[in-house]
């Protein structure tokens, strides 16, 4: 059984105590705490309960990017310790909704069964906002396909990405003509759409594939659907991607001032990731003034990543060792 959110906090070794108060401190340099985040994540993803607990505390922060962050590196982590403090962003209504929506996909990412009953009543209510509804509905289809017939008779091709996916890829039996129906295809159940999502997303990687340009553009296709969730989720398919192709696509999304701040930030974050290609870092800086909090301070944080893609460091994260006591 999970502990839960108020269980004791684990004795952390002193290596997660330097990175926990990096994370939590107002005073540290977003990007900074991002890097610590990540470092932690790496902690939690090797089963560290110090580490969970210690990320579930930057939660207190004002900030909604950086608690989409931590809800989404908890959803990363494998470890069912970290559910108690997912369902509490998610069923706090005075939460920021980017957050509570990372929260839902993290439950799934996680295959908590023991969470459908609250991510299926929060699908189904008719007040809930829309970004939170769609989300809930591909957590409980991810946590029921996980435990399916239909799951053990896939055969379903190993990724390049190790993420945990709010939906797998669909069989790639298929072409991308095929898949770029299903990805627009707004009548099709958002989890079927988001498979053709990823399928595509895995046809592009490596960039050298002969259908990678093709699937990238595909994909480009999605920024134009009704729904930001979907919108958002294309922008950080290309973050994972960082293929040169997707340049214009994101520029467009990050530029438009109407467009979602979820979209817009997924957008600077991806072209971060981008950084080293030619005129990113300038199209990134124009938006540093930004009238959205959460897109300045993601290009706050999409130009530390630009300066590490640019460095050729090995891992986006804060070693400790360098860390002043």
């Amino acid at each position: 059984m999970a502990p839960s959110a108020t269980s004791p906090v684990p004795s952390p070794d002193p290596t997660v105590l330097t990175l926990q108060k990096v994370l939590t401190s107002e005073s540290e340099p977003l990007a900074r705490r991002f890097r610590a985040l990540f470092s932690l994540k790496h902690l939690a993803c090797q089963s560290s309960l110090p580490a969970i607990h210690a990320i579930a505390a930057g939660f207190s922060s004002p900030s909604a990017l950086l608690k989409h962050e931590l809800a989404y590196c908890l959803g990363q982590s494998r470890n069912l310790a970290a559910v108690p403090f997912l369902r509490a962003v998610l069923e706090n209504k005075q939460e920021d909704s980017m957050c509570r929506h990372e929260a839902a996909e993290a439950l799934g990412a996680l295959g908590d069964m023991g969470s459908l009953d609250v991510l299926k009543q929060l699908r189904d209510a008719k007040d809930e906002v829309e970004v939170v509804r769609e989300t809930c509905e591909l957590a409980v289809a991810r946590i029921e396909w996980e435990n399916s017939e239909e799951r053990k008779a896939e055969k379903l091709r190993k990724s390049d990405f190790a993420s945990i996916d709010p939906a797998p890829p669909s069989e790639q039996s298929e072409s991308i003509e095929n898949l770029e129906k299903s990805l627009l295809d707004t009548k099709l159940p958002l989890f079927l759409r988001y498979r053709a999502m990823f399928a595509l997303r895995d046809l592009a990687s490596p960039p050298d594939l002969p259908t990678a340009v093709p699937a990238v553009q595909a994909l480009a296709k999605g920024l134009t659907d009704p729904s930001a969730l979907f919108r958002h989720e294309i922008a950080f398919v290309f973050g994972q991607l960082a293929h040169p192709a997707s340049i214009p696509a994101l520029t467009a999304a990050l530029s438009d001032v109407n467009e979602a701040s979820m979209v817009r930030h997924e957008a600077a974050e991806a072209l971060g990731s981008l950084g080293e290609e030619e005129g990113v870092e300038d199209i990134l800086k124009r938006f540093l003034n930004d009238k959205e909090q959460v897109v300045r301070d993601s290009v706050v944080v999409a130009l530390d990543m630009a300066e590490f893609e640019k460095a050729g460091e090995v891992e986006y994260a804060l070693i400790p060792e360098a860390t002043p006591a």
